[in-house]
């Protein structure tokens, strides 16, 4: 019985690892960290929208098997980062939309 419980334990470590993990990717790939391998800040919205769908997909997969720290932290997590999503989404539009000039400007600063 007590390897049961060890199992379990680790588990539960393990999956939240897991979401932490997903998380760090989704939130360099949304350009708000620095990529630690290039040391550069690297925006992909394609790649982060496919990570946050794959936390979505376990959130989903794993409805109603959760204890509730776990579901509690991948609920914020996938508010967290669609919430950056979509303001990366609107800024990308709204700097599409400016003068060339303007553009220009404020990726000086």
């Amino acid at each position: 019985m007590e390897e049961k419980l060890e199992d379990k334990e680790l588990f539960k470590i393990m999956f939240m690892q897991l979401i932490y993990t997903l998380q760090n990717a989704a939130v360099m790939q949304l350009g708000k960290v620095m990529n630690p391998m290039t040391n550069k800040i690297e925006k992909n919205l394609e790649q982060a929208k496919g990570t946050i769908e794959m936390l979505r997909m376990l959130k989903a997969k794993t409805a109603g098997n959760l204890e509730k720290q776990e579901q509690e932290m991948l609920d914020q997590v996938v508010l967290m980062l669609q919430l950056n999503y979509a303001d990366e989404v609107a800024r990308d539009k709204k700097n599409a939309e400016l003068k060339p000039e303007v553009k220009k400007e404020e990726e000086k600063k």
